[in-house]
């Protein structure tokens, strides 16, 4: 017997915000497994790696994909990246900031990360995710408009911004 699937047209606001919640949990929950696999595998070097390749083809996925859905224009410059960066996964779970520092400018500032707090909670040291998501956020942005440069400004391993987990700069020449 085949069961039918949710109605999601029945479903209130809180119940598809709680299902939305949990498939991002879960995607990132998968990540980590992920990660966690090859390294034990195959070693820390080569997991980072493959997790830089991995990420710059997922972010070019889930930029492609919200440009569509909300109407984003490629070459739409800080306002565009602004709204992209509303809908991506992580704004589900973490609090993020976006702060329009020019017409030509953005920070971007992940003020809590399940990533690290579930290292902390293990007792694991911070993720050094400085190098992946220079790739990350970098192709992410790009696919929004070619144009964007991307500068670290804070981010395990080097933190020097303390209210954040990381900080990147996106900015057009």
């Amino acid at each position: 017997m085949v069961k039918k699937m949710i109605e999601f047209t029945k479903l209130s606001a809180d119940e598809l915000s709680g299902l939305l919640e949990d498939a991002a949990k879960n995607w990132l929950a998968h990540d980590g497994i992920w990660f966690r696999c090859v390294e034990e595998e195959f070693g820390l070097a080569t997991a980072m790696r493959l997790d830089a390749k991995a990420w710059a083809q997922f972010a070019q996925t889930e930029a492609k994909r919200i440009m569509k859905r909300h109407k984003i224009e490629q070459g739409s410059g800080v306002a565009g990246l602004a709204k992209a960066l509303q809908y991506r996964m992580y704004a589900l779970i973490n609090e993020q900031e976006i702060l329009q520092t020019s017409q030509s400018s953005l920070t971007f500032r992940m003020k809590t990360c399940r990533v690290q707090e579930a290292r902390k909670r293990k007792d694991l040291p911070d993720f050094a995710c400085r190098e992946v998501g220079l790739v990350e956020f970098g192709t992410f942005a790009k696919t929004i408009d070619p144009r964007f440069e991307i500068r670290c400004l804070s981010c395990p391993p080097q933190v020097v911004i303390g209210d954040c987990w990381c900080a990147w700069e996106f900015s057009l020449p």
